[in-house]
């Protein structure tokens, strides 16, 4: 494939102290040098690699100063897209960044598409597919633990793990020729069928292990959808307030305040939450609190935790156990509020309709039982111990498909060796085993996805 030279502006938009604007291709540091006058008239082209120039930025029609810069030079291979790369720094204003990159297009560059710098380096074999989305994720990582998860992936943890399977299912395939070339020899059938046998289960052992991880890795990754949900006046945007460390919701003592669900990202132990308060659920005569709840009831169902809030100064109402029985089989933390008022609720029926679930009591005003809150949430989905260096966790929603795509085939695999099916037959499932694990770090995938893949990362990237 031939690649043309790209730039795009790889700093957030908006203001600020310093402005990137990235180029890479063969013409990078031409384009670059056409523009570029440094001290003492030093050329880029005569520049070391990995050396950083002041200078300014002259538009060669007219010697117009178009910006005061300093430029990196860095050429390839040792760059992360493996061609010549320049990274122009100048001040972070809108129009001076704009400025710059305008003048770069002008003079031989292409604006680069979203994920495109970052797809050269996969195409150019400096990293896997795996790695590569994993660039996105580090940039997308809300807590610490989903960094360390992102950072684990992008240095390669999950690829080396992936391209041993694959090797190990290769070397049973090799077996398996041999078989197939010399079927004379009834000892080396016998020995196929126990190696094929062997390699299958381990194959498959690490393939549930790594999906065992799949949805911790992909709460730290996406985030928690997590619904708070009671009666209206429980404190449900008092809880959503306590956890977000702000006023973002309205509380008062008027039932119905809140009217549409209100969301937002909160780290708790290292788990992110998308946390949405929703509006009381109840029956209503006010059209728009109606609409509210139709919309916390959608929510509800597409949820990963429930905060189910009850109040500890009121009594248990039909609507409260109502909700229990809605959130009836969900992961759900069951939050008694309230608990520097006089008790009236009572504690042995909400034990009792909490069943398994696990309770929690807080005063919200008095900002007491949160951090009781906080650690029943981390418990309930990392068992209160587990850390993500711990070991490779899957997080990508296409990985995990895939994996369990695997699954499928070398169960097919195994159950075929056990009933005594051909081994040229059993040897195409092994073969699928290894074509789909290839998917996963790039090996075997088609252009189209790697285009759509590609195409949801940031521009600049």
């Amino acid at each position: 494939m031939e690649f043309d030279t790209i730039a795009a502006i790889s700093t957030p938009m908006g203001e600020g102290a310093i402005a990137i604007v990235r180029l890479s291709g063969d013409e990078a540091i031409p384009i670059a040098d056409k523009l570029f006058k440094g001290v003492g008239g030093k050329r880029l082209k005569d520049a070391a690699s990995h050396t950083i120039h002041y200078g300014h930025l002259l538009d060669p029609k007219n010697d117009e100063v178009i910006e005061e810069v300093m430029v990196s030079v860095m050429k390839g291979p040792k760059t992360f897209t493996k061609e010549d790369v320049v990274e122009i720094n100048c001040h972070g204003g809108i129009v001076s960044v704009n400025r710059v990159l305008q003048h770069v297009l002008k003079y031989g560059a292409r604006l680069a598409e979203p994920g495109e710098f970052t797809k050269r380096a996969f195409l150019n074999g400096r990293i896997d597919l795996s790695q590569a989305e994993a660039v996105m994720d580090l940039i997308r990582a809300k807590t610490d633990r989903a960094m360390n998860v992102a950072l684990g992936q992008m240095e390669g943890r999950l690829s080396k793990l992936i391209r041993k399977l694959r090797q190990e299912i290769l070397e049973v395939l090799a077996h398996v020729e041999v078989n197939i070339d010399y079927p004379e020899y009834d000892d080396v059938e016998e020995m196929t069928h126990k190696l094929l046998l062997e390699k299958a289960h381990f194959v498959r052992e690490e393939i549930q292990k790594l999906l065992q991880t799949s949805q911790q890795g992909k709460i730290l990754r996406e985030g928690l959808s997590t619904v708070i949900v009671g009666r209206p006046n429980v404190g449900k945007s008092s809880l959503l307030n306590s956890l977000v460390h702000e006023n973002k919701a309205i509380v008062t003592d008027i039932p119905g305040t809140t009217r549409d669900v209100i969301e937002e990202y909160v780290n708790v132990r290292g788990v992110p939450l998308r946390l949405l308060d929703t509006a009381g659920i109840r029956e209503t005569e006010d059209i728009v609190e109606r609409i509210g709840v139709e919309r916390s009831r959608q929510v509800l169902k597409e949820a990963d935790l429930i905060l189910l809030v009850v109040n500890y100064s009121d009594q248990l109402t039909a609507e409260d156990e109502n909700l229990f029985e809605v959130v009836k089989g969900m992961d759900v933390i069951v939050i008694v509020n309230k608990t520097d008022l006089p008790q009236k609720i009572d504690m042995e029926r909400v034990h009792e309709l909490s069943k398994e679930h696990k309770l929690v009591t807080t005063s919200l005003l008095e900002d007491r039982g949160v951090d009781a809150l906080e650690e029943a949430i981390s418990s309930l989905f990392f068992a209160g111990s587990l850390e993500a260096g711990d070991m490779t966790y899957v997080s990508n929603t296409r990985h995990i498909a895939i994996l369990n795509q695997s699954l499928h085939t070398i169960d097919d695999a195994i159950q075929g060796v056990e009933t005594g099916v051909p081994i040229d037959i059993v040897q195409i499932d092994m073969t699928r085993t290894w074509e789909l694990l290839g998917e996963i770090i790039g090996d075997s995938v088609h252009e189209s996805l790697i285009d759509q893949l590609f195409s949801q990362f940031c521009l600049g990237k």
